[in-house]
C-alpha cells in the first residue's frame, strides 16, 4: 500500500514550506517556499554558519549607514538559503520581497529585480525562482509588471476571492491562499471547531480553484499554511500544496486511501467578476477576516525581517570590534 503522500504526489505538485535543508533532502519536494520566518530558522542552524561568516565579512566592506549594511547582509543571507534549496529541488524556490514594502509598488519592483540579479550572480537563472509578494493591491501591481518582464511571481498572504481575482487579472504565475490562518480566524471569532469539509480555509481554496478552472485561468493555485493533514486531504488534487515537514511526515506514514477532492473535470460554472482597484478595496473592506489576516501577516513577516536585520547588525558590530 502506498502512503497518502505518494498518492497525493500523483495528483498534486507537493512543495515544502521550509528552509530545513535536511528535511528537503529527505522529503524530495518539487519546489520550496521561504519567508523571513523560515530564513531566520535556517540561519540558526550550523549548516549556514559559513554563509553567515561570509556575509558578515562582505558586509564589513560596505561601510556607510549601519542599518543599510545590515539590510544588505540580511538580503544576502536570504539568497544563500534560497541558493542552497535550489540545489535540492528540481523546480522553483520562492524568495520574498521585504514585507515592509507591501504597499509600495515601485520599491517592490526594485527589490524583486535585485533578488533576481543576486541569484544570477550565483549562476541561478530566474526560471528557478519565484518572487513572493504580499497580495496587496500594490503587490499585485508589482507582480503584473514583473510577469511582463519574464519574472514569475508567487502572491502570498492571500485570504479572499477578491485577491485571487485581482491576481488572475494581473496574470501572476502562482497564488498561495492561506488555509490554516483562515481557520484560525474563524475558530477564534466563533469559538467553534470545524471538520475538514467545513473548514473555512478549505472552502475558500475550493472556491478559488473552481473560479480559476471554470474561467480557464492559468494562474497556479497553491494551498498553503496548513494546521493538520485533514485540510491537506480535503484539497487533494489542487494544482500545488506547500506543506511543512511535520505534516509531510504524517502523510508519508499514513497508508490509508486518499480521495481526490479537486479536479478540472468536476468544476461548476462561475461567472467572471471584474475587479478594479475600487472594487478590490471595497471587497477587502467587507471581508473582516481577509483584512485582518493580511495586515497581521505583513506585520509578522516584517517583525521577523526586523529580527534578522537586528541579528546581522549585532554580528557586524562584533566583527568591527
Amino acid at each position: 500500500m502506498t502512503s497518502k503522500l505518494d498518492q497525493l504526489r500523483e495528483i498534486t505538485t507537493v512543495v515544502a514550506d521550509t528552509g530545513d535543508i535536511q528535511a528537503v533532502a529527505r522529503l524530495k519536494p518539487v519546489d520550496c517556499t521561504t519567508n523571513p520566518s523560515i530564513v531566520l530558522k535556517a540561519l540558526g542552524t550550523e549548516m549556514f554558519a559559513d554563509d553567515m561568516k561570509e556575509a558578515i565579512a562582505w558586509g564589513k566592506k560596505l561601510g556607510g549607514d549601519a542599518n543599510v549594511a545590515a539590510a544588505a547582509v540580511a538580503d544576502r543571507l536570504a539568497i544563500s538559503v534560497g541558493a542552497a534549496l535550489v540545489k535540492l529541488v528540481p523546480g522553483r524556490v520562492s524568495t520574498e520581497v521585504d514585507a515592509d514594502l507591501s504597499f509600495d509598488t515601485e520599491a517592490s519592483l526594485n527589490k524583486a529585480r535585485s533578488i533576481i540579479a543576486a541569484y544570477k550572480e550565483r549562476g541561478i537563472e530566474k526560471d528557478r525562482i519565484l518572487i513572493k509578494l504580499a497580495s496587496t493591491w500594490e503587490g499585485i501591481r508589482a507582480a503584473e509588471i514583473l510577469q511582463k518582464e519574464g519574472i514569475d511571481c508567487n502572491l502570498t498572504l492571500l485570504f479572499s476571492k477578491a485577491q485571487a481575482i485581482a491576481c488572475a487579472d494581473a496574470k501572476v504565475f502562482l497564488i498561495s491562499p492561506f488555509v490554516g490562518r483562515i481557520l484560525d480566524w474563524y475558530k477564534k471569532s466563533t469559538g467553534k471547531d470545524f471538520t475538514a469539509e467545513e473548514d473555512p480555509g478549505v472552502l475558500s481554496v475550493r472556491e478559488i480553484y473552481n473560479y480559476y478552472k471554470a474561467n480557464d485561468i492559468k494562474t497556479v493555485v497553491m494551498g498553503a499554511s496548513f494546521r493538520n493533514t485533514g485540510e491537506i486531504e480535503a484539497l487533494a488534487g489542487c494544482d500545488r500544496l506547500t506543506i511543512a515537514p511535520n505534516l509531510l511526515d504524517e502523510l508519508s506514514n499514513d497508508l490509508g486511501k486518499l480521495e481526490r477532492k479537486l479536479s478540472p473535470e468536476t468544476v461548476k460554472p462561475a461567472a467572471k467578476i471584474a475587479v478594479d482597484e475600487k472594487t478590490f478595496r471595497w471587497m477587502m473592506n467587507e471581508d473582516a477576516m481577509a483584512t485582518e489576516k493580511l495586515a497581521e501577516g505583513i506585520r509578522a513577516f516584517a517583525k521577523d525581517l526586523g529580527t534578522l536585520r537586528s541579528m546581522v547588525q549585532k554580528e557586524l558590530q562584533l566583527a568591527a570590534a
